[in-house]
């Protein structure tokens, strides 16, 4: 029997307790006998509860014909009560993690991963539909992304088929944080997190991303961050971020006393995006057939390949010149034949573009077409983020979670620079003046284009049989691959503890 079950009986026993004592005594034999039909529904038949719930009928059938007084009733549904308190108490946990962009799900997947693992508890995955927002704001065309974009290991249900009022888990985790607040996509509402804390005991947001430095709003004020009684973060240093701005929401409206204290409500913990990435080895995943042929030399010799990521923020900020960077950028990789570029965009990025620049998206599925037609590296949009990290050798792109999940597996990373030109830089860049001494150091695992011209950063790729740091950098806490089970770990005695004290 689940918590919410448990406290459903209690709560009719409340109700039968005054109706006995308004001498509704219909009331009670009915009262009575659902909960006797819906306990034999969950546990079978045979129960002590059952037992006293039938002589508890019996007491009240004769208080009825004046046989018995309110002392023999109170006395029969005492005993009910305690036995529903004693032999009824809850076995199992149900957990649920909702999940809309299958590319983004790695935040959550891993704490699946554990719940599943665990028999007493009951995990359910389940992909929520979520919504394009038009360029006035109203919404756009929805989006399902089920079963058939979730890894074998993930037994999806079908969100129509869980009504998630009446089974009321125990425990929801949600990565989706802007509720009516997200400008490019939002969730379905029956899914934003100021409902979903209403239709759970325990509500978890796990951040859809891993922050390199301090994380600053919109991030640390979004809603889920309100809602959420707990949310897990990468680290002490974050969570103090989280912290400082929790301190203020009153000012966008909140009532901070309502939403749990802030000490309570951030947990330092780590980051199940690290688990994914930490754990993930090429061997795990496969190849289409024309990704192997450009990544693999006939002799069966392994290219080196560079994840190029293009993220939302950075897109928007100079969107005419962050497109004529990106046709920039795609040439220079294009013109060799020692490197192999994986281009994965953000999952929304093109939302982005067609929702808040329109006029714009044509230019950049242009740019996408032209690129898929050369056929001259790789156009990655599929839902496995980590067959990217795991198959690329080093990064280029834009700064955020890509990033740093990259600088954890080891690999060298170069930041792109909007405003330089990438095809001017060879081996020796006419670089400015301030930059003059600027060279590709291998013993630094982030590097900067204003400083190393791509051309050079590729060279030494193409060059070095193995580029590789210390991954125990300080970004995170538990980078040993373990965060899922922990985070689970830490909820399960949470409703424990919780249970424990209702109990006393």
């Amino acid at each position: 029997m689940r918590k919410f079950q448990q406290t459903q009986i209690l709560e009719i026993i409340k109700t039968l307790r005054e109706a006995q004592r308004a001498e509704l005594y219909a009331d009670c034999q009915d009262g009575a006998l659902g909960i006797g039909e819906y306990i034999e529904q969950i546990k079978g038949e045979g129960t002590q509860t059952v037992s006293l719930l039938e002589e508890y009928c019996e007491v009240v059938y004769k208080a009825s014909t004046g046989e018995a007084g309110q002392n023999a009733l109170e006395k029969a549904l005492l005993r009910v009560e305690n036995s529903v308190k004693n032999e009824l108490q809850p076995t199992k946990t149900e957990v649920v993690f909702l999940s809309y962009k299958a590319s983004m799900s790695d935040s959550i997947e891993s704490i699946y991963t554990a719940a599943k693992e665990d028999s007493a508890c009951d995990a359910y995955w389940i992909p929520i539909p979520y919504y394009d927002r038009n360029p006035d704001g109203t919404f756009g065309m929805m989006h399902y992304e089920g079963a058939e974009f979730y890894k074998k290991s993930i037994e999806c249900t079908d969100w129509q088929r869980y009504d998630m009022k009446a089974r009321h888990p125990d425990v929801i985790f949600t990565f989706a944080p802007y509720d009516a607040l997200g400008h490019m996509t939002t969730v379905h509402p029956d899914y934003y997190c100021e409902r979903l804390r209403e239709l759970t005991d325990l509500l978890v947001y796990v951040p859809y991303f891993v922050a390199m430095g301090a994380v600053k709003e919109p991030y640390t004020k979004c809603p889920a961050v309100v809602y959420a009684h707990k949310i897990m973060v990468q680290s002490e240093s974050v969570r103090q971020d989280y912290i400082r701005d929790y301190l203020e929401v009153e000012k966008l409206g909140y009532k901070r006393e309502l939403y749990g204290a802030p000490e309570d409500k951030f947990i330092a913990i780590g980051s199940p995006k690290i688990d994914a990435v930490i754990n993930a080895k090429p061997t795990d995943f496969t190849l289409p057939e024309a990704w192997h042929r450009l990544i693999y030399k006939t002799d069966g010799a392994k290219k080196k390949v560079v994840l190029y990521n293009t993220s939302i923020t950075a897109a928007l900020n100079n969107t005419e010149q962050y497109l004529k960077k990106l046709e920039n950028v795609l040439k220079v990789f294009c013109k060799r034949t020692d490197i192999v570029l994986w281009w994965r965009p953000h999952p929304l990025l093109q939302t982005a573009f067609s929702s808040m620049y329109p006029e714009l998206t044509k230019e950049y599925e242009r740019i996408v077409a032209e690129y898929k037609a050369e056929g001259c590296g790789i156009y990655d949009d599929t839902p496995e983020f980590h067959r990217a990290i795991a198959a690329a050798d080093a990064y280029f792109g834009d700064g955020g979670s890509v990033a740093s999940m990259f600088r954890t597996a080891g690999k060298p990373i170069l930041y792109q620079n909007i405003s330089i030109d990438s095809l001017l830089y060879s081996a020796k860049p006419p670089l400015p003046p301030d930059n003059a001494e600027a060279v590709f150091d291998s013993a630094k695992p982030l590097m900067y284009e204003k400083n190393v011209g791509l051309s050079i950063f590729l060279d030494k790729i193409a060059a070095e049989s193995e580029i590789s740091f210390d991954a125990k950098c300080e970004i995170a806490v538990n980078l040993d691959g373990t965060c899922g089970s922990k985070i689970y770990e830490y909820v399960k005695k949470h409703i424990s503890m919780r249970r424990h004290i209702e109990y006393e």
